[in-house]
C-alpha cells in the first residue's frame, strides 16, 4: 500500500490546509482503505499463535501503539467514490461521522505510530520466537 506521506499534493500559494478543507487535498483517501480492531494484549504463546493465523490472510496485519494491540484489516470501503468522496455522506455510519481529521494519515503515515508492526506471518513469527525462548518446543 503507498504511504500518504509519499504522496506529494500541489497547493496553490496561500492555501491553509485545516480540518475543514484536509479532506479535499487527500489524494487517497487514506482513512477509508481500512479497519482497525482492537485486540486483547497477547501474553501466551497461544495468543500469539492466533496472531500469527490472522496474519496469515492477506490484507491482515497486525501493530501496537501506544493505545494497546490492533488487527489493521486492509479493505477499501465500498461507498468510497472515485474522487475520494463518501457515497453516502449523509447516511454515513456513526464511527465516520465521530472521525476526526485533526491529526490524521494526510499529516503523517500511520506507520510512524506503531512500537511493533506485523505484516505477515514471518515477520510475526521471528518476533514470536525471541519473546518465547521455547517457541518450537511445543
Amino acid at each position: 500500500m503507498e504511504r500518504l506521506a509519499d504522496i506529494k499534493v500541489k497547493l496553490e500559494p496561500g492555501i491553509e490546509i485545516t480540518a475543514e478543507n484536509k479532506c479535499g487535498y487527500c489524494t487517497n483517501s487514506y482513512c477509508c482503505t481500512y479497519v482497525t480492531e482492537e485486540l486483547i494484549t497477547p501474553r501466551s504463546k497461544q495468543d500469539y499463535e492466533h496472531l500469527l493465523w490472522q496474519v496469515s490472510h492477506e490484507g491482515v496485519e497486525v501493530y501496537r501503539d501506544d493505545e494497546g494491540w490492533w488487527l489493521m484489516v486492509s479493505a477499501r470501503c465500498s461507498h468510497l467514490q472515485g474522487d475520494g468522496r463518501c457515497g453516502i455522506y449523509e447516511a454515513r455510519p456513526q464511527i465516520c461521522r465521530d472521525h476526526s481529521n485533526d491529526y490524521c494519515e494526510f499529516d503523517a503515515p500511520v506507520e510512524d505510530d506503531y512500537e511493533l508492526h506485523f505484516p505477515d506471518y514471518e515477520t510475526l513469527l521471528r518476533y514470536c520466537k525471541k519473546r518465547f525462548k521455547r517457541w518450537n518446543r511445543g
